[in-house]
């Protein structure tokens, strides 16, 4: 089994956390949102992962760091590491096909801006299985339709009137990419007008009319991270798993004095907490000193300091030198409010 993540994009929606970081590459809960990802699939899959690769954008965002973080996730997991850069953005079809040398056998594509918790069960009578969640406002989501035979018909983008309500997480299962590949090979040879993009569903839909079975999954869970206030949510949802599954999240190189956690929290490895009452929902990273505060359902990365901050929605990036009291709190990486 293969892996293929396409993670190209600057994740605008995320700013300003995503100016100096890939979306990707942010920690929730503790860990990089890519490396959970793979994780689950690889756990869930029930099959050995053979190659996993990775579709990055301009090297000078996603550069030497960012390829040895998920060289050595793929290494974690036995599988060979592949790097690939999408030169231009031109859609989720064209980022796949930049990996067209692994588009062959078995493989899980999955986009790597959300966190799920599934069993990605893989249908043998199916050609493919596309994931889904069942959602209360499908018309702002890709959604799927299915015949009476819980066959997938058709692929609609934000439907205006309804057809469905599973709505498209971005998972997907081919039993043999390469069908897929010799689609999208059809769909980016033509010439786009302005404004458009080479996109996965057309390789699907084109793999429907061929006579290709997809089959729709279903998830247990499905966080999004693409903006603060989301992704602060999906770091609360997360602890909340692993505290379940009885996950150490405290590191023991962190020093807690005169403090109260309340679970479930993260704290990372050299993190100091000091005169604090912090959770549940919040995630300290590492070397981070925390004093005086009283927080609630947040999200603080690597090397910061913040004191004196009461709020029950913070998400602070690295290198953070922050003083003082707000309701909300989103600041990115190498900022100074006193």
């Amino acid at each position: 089994m293969k892996i293929i993540v396409p993670m190209a994009g600057r994740g605008s929606r995320l700013r300003p956390h995503s100016l100096t970081t890939p979306k990707p590459l942010i920690a929730v809960a503790g860990t990089p949102i890519v490396h959970q990802l793979v994780h689950e699939i690889a756990k869930v899959v029930e099959q050995p992962i053979t190659a996993i690769g990775f579709i990055l954008g301009d090297p000078a965002f996603f550069g030497a760091d960012v390829e040895a973080s998920l060289t050595s996730l793929a290494e974690e997991l036995g599988a060979k590491p592949y790097l690939f850069r999408q030169e231009e953005p031109l859609g989720t079809g064209h980022a796949i096909m930049c990996a067209k040398e692994l588009l062959d056998g078995p493989a899980v594509v999955a986009y790597a801006d959300t966190l799920i918790r599934a069993d990605l069960i893989l249908d043998p009578n199916a050609d493919g299985v596309i994931w889904v969640k069942q959602v209360e406002n499908p018309e702002a989501f890709g959604v799927v339709e299915l015949d009476n035979e819980n066959r997938i018909v058709n692929l609609i983008e934000k439907p205006q009137t309804f057809l469905s309500d599973l709505a498209v997480i971005g998972i997907y299962y081919f039993k043999e990419i390469g069908r897929l590949k010799n689609a999208l090979s059809q769909v980016v040879s033509k010439q786009l007008k302005k404004g458009e993009e080479y996109q996965i569903n057309e390789g699907i839909l084109m793999m429907m009319k061929e006579g290709a079975v997809f089959k729709p999954g279903e998830v247990e869970a499905w966080m999004d991270c693409g903006n603060p206030t989301a992704t602060i949510q999906t770091n609360s949802e997360m602890l909340a798993y692993k505290y379940a599954e009885e996950e150490a999240l405290i590191d023991p190189s962190a020093r807690i004095e005169n403090s109260t956690l309340i679970p479930p929290c993260f704290i990372g490895a050299k993190a100091v907490i000091e005169d604090s009452i912090l959770g549940p929902g919040v995630s300290i990273g590492s070397n981070t000193k925390i004093s005086n505060c009283t927080l609630k359902n947040s999200l603080i990365q690597n090397n910061s300091r913040i004191k004196n901050l009461v709020s029950e929605k913070a998400m602070i990036g690295n290198h953070v030198h922050y003083n003082g009291n707000h309701t909300f709190v989103s600041i990115g990486d190498y900022s100074e409010l006193q």
